[in-house]
């Protein structure tokens, strides 16, 4: 099983216990499961399982690519405004052909040793709340996830003539780029696979903190 695999598919579980943890739908949507030997959430509902699996789906063919600098999963409120970006950051540390990427490298972690980072990088993930506190929009908000991609980079085209491209240009606010100065950041995690260097931050807006205090203060 190839690295680029166990990332992407630690991504996908990761997204649906960032949705669970930060409450952007209610806890019934999900259904508890064991991953990694540690517990998750998965959603239940199949419109949310297509987006997210296929979004995941698309960042495993750009990380073959050598493209991926950064994924964001972006909790936003209704306005778009962003609050919380899950700043999962991506850096490839061995150039992999694309028809080789079931390779295996000499060096490489292995998938036993790999998941055990896995289920540590998911455990600190499901604690998240004790630094974050609880979303309090959560009627309000929704989420988006935004491919930021290395300098001079484009995202791959659609594979079949007639299909829409996988990506859409985002707004800029959505991106790291967007966040201001004022942004409080947490480092949640960061695991070297021996082909990725797998790292998560979550950054909080000025905007979100700012609303935080006026409710407190109110």
């Amino acid at each position: 099983m190839s690295s680029y695999f166990l990332d992407t598919y630690m991504l996908e579980v990761a997204i649906h216990t960032i949705l669970y943890v930060r409450q952007i739908y209610p806890a019934d949507l999900f259904v508890r499961r064991k991953k990694y030997d540690t517990p998750v959430f998965q959603s239940r509902h199949p419109g949310l399982n297509e987006y997210i699996s296929g979004a995941v789906k698309a960042v495993g063919e750009e990380l073959v690519q050598g493209t991926v600098a950064k994924v964001v999963v972006v909790i936003k409120d209704k306005e778009d405004a962003p609050l919380e970006r899950f700043v999962f950051a991506l850096e490839s540390m061995i150039e992999v052909e694309a028809f080789n990427k079931d390779t295996s490298v000499v060096d490489a972690m292995k998938p036993a040793i790999l998941s055990q980072y896995f289920r540590s990088f998911l455990v600190k993930l499901n604690m998240i709340e004790a630094q974050l506190g609880q979303m309090y929009l959560r009627d309000d908000v929704s989420f988006a996830i935004v491919l930021e991609l290395k300098d001079d980079q484009a995202p791959t085209a659609a594979v079949n003539k007639g299909d829409p491209p996988p990506w859409l240009p985002a707004d800029g606010s959505l991106t790291t780029a967007g966040a201001s100065e004022e942004a409080q950041l947490h480092v949640v995690r960061a695991v070297n696979t021996g082909i990725i260097n797998l790292s998560l931050t979550v950054q909080e807006s000025d905007i979100k903190l700012r609303r935080e205090k006026e409710l407190y203060d109110s």
